[in-house]
C-alpha cells in the first residue's frame, strides 16, 4: 500500500521542481521562495514543516493567524509570516503586529491603514500590491490600468512596496497573467513577484516568481 508523502518529502520535491523550472526557462537565477500556506492546517502539520527547516508561511486571515502563530513563533523566532489573503482596514494594526509581509495591498484605504499602523508601532512591513490581472469585478486587486497611480499613492504615503501579487482567474491559462504581472513589476521597478499556487507553481517559477504560495501540494487537502 502506497502512503502519501510526508510534509518534509513534499517540500523537498517542490523545491527541486521549482529549481528545475526556473533554470529551464533561464528567467531566474534561483528557485522562488515557497510560502507554505498553513490556512486551516493543524499544529502537527505546521510543526512537521518547521522541523524540516521551512520558515516561510502564509495565512489568509488575520484572526486565524493570531490564534496559532504567536505560540509557534516563540519556539521558532526565525519564522517569516506572510498575509496572503484580503485585509480589512480594522484588522490592519493586528496584521502589522503579526506579519512580516502583506501581499494584498489593493486600495487606498488599506494602504493608509497599514501605513498608520506601521507608524504607531514603529515597524516597517514589507508589502506587495495585489493586481487583478483578469479585471474580474468580484475579485480584489488593482486593475492594471490603475496600478501606476496607486503605486505612486503608496509611495507618497511612505509604504514599503516591494512587488506585486496576483491570482489568475479560475480555469484560465495562468501563464499570460504571470507574464503580465512580471511586465508590470519591471515597468515600475519592483523586484518581488508573488504568483503561483499548488496547481501552477511550476509555470510561475518559469516566468520569474519570487514567491509561490503552496498549500495542498505540501499539506494535502484541507480539512
Amino acid at each position: 500500500m502506497a502512503y502519501p508523502p510526508s510534509v518534509a518529502e513534499s517540500l523537498q520535491t517542490i523545491e527541486l521542481e521549482l529549481l528545475l523550472a526556473a533554470k529551464a526557462e533561464g528567467s531566474a537565477p534561483k528557485a522562488p521562495q515557497i510560502i507554505a500556506v498553513s490556512k486551516m492546517q493543524s499544529a502537527t502539520q505546521i510543526e512537521e514543516a518547521l522541523a524540516a527547516g521551512h520558515r516561510h508561511f502564509g495565512e489568509n486571515r488575520v484572526q486565524e493567524a493570531a490564534g496559532k502563530w504567536p505560540a509557534l513563533r516563540l519556539a521558532y523566532p526565525d519564522v517569516v509570516l506572510h498575509l496572503i489573503g484580503p485585509l480589512q482596514s480594522n484588522k490592519a494594526a493586528e496584521a502589522v503586529t503579526l506579519f512580516d509581509w502583506i501581499h494584498s495591498i489593493d486600495r487606498p484605504k488599506i494602504a493608509q491603514a497599514v501605513r498608520d499602523a506601521c507608524a504607531a508601532q514603529g515597524k516597517d512591513i514589507r508589502c506587495l500590491i495585489q493586481v487583478n490581472t483578469g479585471e474580474e469585478p468580484q475579485k480584489a486587486g488593482v486593475a492594471p490600468p490603475q496600478l501606476a497611480a496607486f503605486a505612486e499613492e503608496c509611495k507618497a504615503l511612505g509604504l514599503c512596496i516591494e512587488g506585486l501579487m496576483c491570482i489568475p482567474p479560475v480555469d484560465a491559462n495562468p501563464a499570460p497573467h504571470f507574464a503580465l504581472l512580471a511586465k508590470l513589476a519591471g515597468r515600475h521597478g519592483l523586484a518581488q513577484l508573488s504568483m503561483g499556487m499548488s496547481g501552477d507553481y511550476r509555470i510561475a517559477a518559469s516566468l520569474g516568481a519570487s514567491f509561490v504560495r503552496i498549500g495542498s501540494a505540501i499539506f494535502g487537502a484541507r480539512p
